[in-house]
């Protein structure tokens, strides 16, 4: 039996530490509380006024109404707020504008991820430089006055196309370097042209990316009501444009409870399309933006 050296350093066991046991612990519940104060709150909040009568409602605060009116207040904005007509407005404006820019914006990101040179590096930065550069909104104006396209729904779709072209290039390029390009090869050798390879190949591999840069389009041109006062106000209607109007204008002047039922009726087609293509938008976020 060999007898113990003396003097030799004795092996300390690992104990976890008992900070970081605690921290993993309570991480969750951090991360839950803070959901519920910045998402949660705000939501309860817009809920419980557009339930409140006018009187109730003309200092907004998280109470629970006396009695719920907020499918009475829902009927009473549909009808005097012209909600169909502004819905209808911000369609004509969001569906095409949406649908331009991804097509460009992938197909821009397809040339740009396959094709490795000094040029389309700098054509990449360029483009992806509107995320961080806001554009002018005077320019904008004069532009379009130039081109006979001011105050029209058609200039309008332009500017949309323009400013958020260079998120979907963003979002679509990175998901592209990660397609094989032995698919786009074999493709080729059955005779397929660039065309067809794109949209046979390459746009179908493409639909979680589209799915997460089709929600952040329809938020931003949705919700857009700044350059729609620059550029079709007063000419035609959407949804924030026209309740900002009726609210300038004085018909919901105190009548706290109407905004924010305007403001769920607003808010409720972006929920549609949240809930049908939720199950794409991280699988697009992880596969394009971070790579």
């Amino acid at each position: 039996m060999t007898a113990p050296v003396h003097g030799a350093p004795r092996r300390r066991v690992a104990r976890p530490p008992v900070a970081r046991g605690w921290a993993a612990r309570l991480r969750p519940a951090v991360v839950v509380a803070l959901v519920v104060l910045v998402m949660g709150v705000p939501l309860w909040l817009v809920v419980v006024t557009a339930g409140k009568s006018q009187g109730e409602a003309l200092s907004p605060d998280l109470s629970l109404p006396s009695r719920w009116q907020l499918w009475d207040n829902l009927a009473q904005v549909w009808e005097q707020g012209e909600v169909p007509k502004a819905f209808l407005g911000s369609v004509l404006v969001v569906a095409p504008s949406v649908a331009l820019v991804l097509a460009f914006g992938s197909m821009a990101s397809w040339i740009l991820a396959r094709r490795a040179t000094r040029l389309n590096a700098v054509l990449y930065a360029l483009a992806i430089s509107g995320i961080v550069l806001p554009p002018a909104v005077v320019t904008i104006v004069l532009l379009l006055r130039q081109l006979g396209l001011a105050g029209s729904p058609v200039g309008m779709i332009g500017v949309y196309v323009g400013i958020y072209l260079s998120t979907v290039i963003f979002f679509v390029t990175g998901f592209v370097r990660t397609v094989p390009l032995s698919l786009e090869e074999a493709a080729r050798m059955d005779g397929a042209g660039p065309v067809r390879v794109f949209f046979s190949v390459i746009l179908p591999l493409l639909r979680p990316v589209l799915a997460t840069a089709t929600i952040l389009i329809c938020l931003y041109v949705w919700n857009d009501v700044f350059y729609a006062f620059f550029v079709i106000g007063g000419r035609l209607d959407t949804l924030p444009l026209n309740l900002f109007q009726v609210a300038n204008a004085g018909l919901y002047l105190n009548n706290w409870h109407l905004i924010f039922a305007y403001i769920i009726l607003m808010s409720l087609p972006l929920l549609v399309v949240l809930a049908v293509a939720q199950r794409k938008i991280i699988s697009g976020i992880t596969g394009g933006a971070v790579k």
